[in-house]
């Protein structure tokens, strides 16, 4: 049996479990999710704030957000998240003895994103200046230094966020919010295609709907087995 058929069918057996309005939610959301936006999160090293972007970037409809853990792993704050980890893709990149930005600038590209490096500097384009004609990845630095050199260097290009105050900074979360309520607006309202395809759909859902029905991972092996 196919993989693809393999969890169609195990996505219906499951869908037995789970009750007609949460399935409607489930597509509701599905229908909004996008990919064409991620997050890029380098070295964030206080739990509240790596949360709190978790939430806003699952709010926004984004499904990928990228840590890059070089001096500083993530960890959670369960308070902040209020569960919206369970519904999002955190993708960490950690490898020892290279430099982890470059490898997941590297990834980002492959995937087709261009890159911008959010920052302070007068010398960066405005928030709402940057185009949305290909995928983008926002690249947050850590509370302390910022972005590091390499992303500063190697970003397609550095993103601020217009201020008129004597503090020259945001707090991480509030620049992620600011960030995406200006961009992904602009998607949505374009012609490019922002939403998951069905492939993506249908991986996604059966891994909502494991996460929906109780010991999941029993079922599903009793399942297989009485389909052979």
């Amino acid at each position: 049996m196919e993989e693809k058929e393999r969890n169609d069918l195990v996505t219906r057996h499951f869908s037995q479990f789970i009750s007609d309005n949460r399935k409607e939610t489930i597509e509701k959301v599905l229908g909004e999710r996008t990919r064409y936006i991620t997050m890029v999160m380098e070295d964030i090293y206080q739990s509240q704030n790596a949360s709190a972007v978790v939430r806003t970037c699952e709010c926004m409809g984004l499904q990928d957000i990228h840590f890059i853990e070089d001096a500083s792993k993530y960890s959670i704050n369960p308070g902040v998240l209020k569960g919206s980890d369970k519904w999002i893709d955190l993708i960490k990149h950690k490898e020892k003895g290279v430099n982890t930005t470059e490898k997941c600038f590297e990834h980002l590209r492959h995937a087709g994103y261009t890159i911008y490096a959010m920052d302070p500097a007068p010398e960066g384009k405005n928030i709402d200046e940057v185009p949305v004609d290909t995928k983008i990845a926002l690249v947050m630095g850590n509370e302390l230094k910022g972005i590091s050199d390499y992303a500063q260097k190697h970003a397609d290009g550095l993103v601020r966020i217009p201020m008129y105050g004597f503090t020259e900074s945001l707090n991480i979360s509030v620049s992620a919010a600011i960030g995406l309520n200006t961009l992904v607006p602009k998607i949505r309202q374009s012609s490019h295609a922002w939403r998951l395809t069905d492939e993506e759909k249908d991986n996604i859902r059966l891994k909502w709907y494991r996460k929906c029905v109780r010991n999941s991972a029993l079922l599903e092996r009793e399942f297989l087995r009485s389909i052979g």
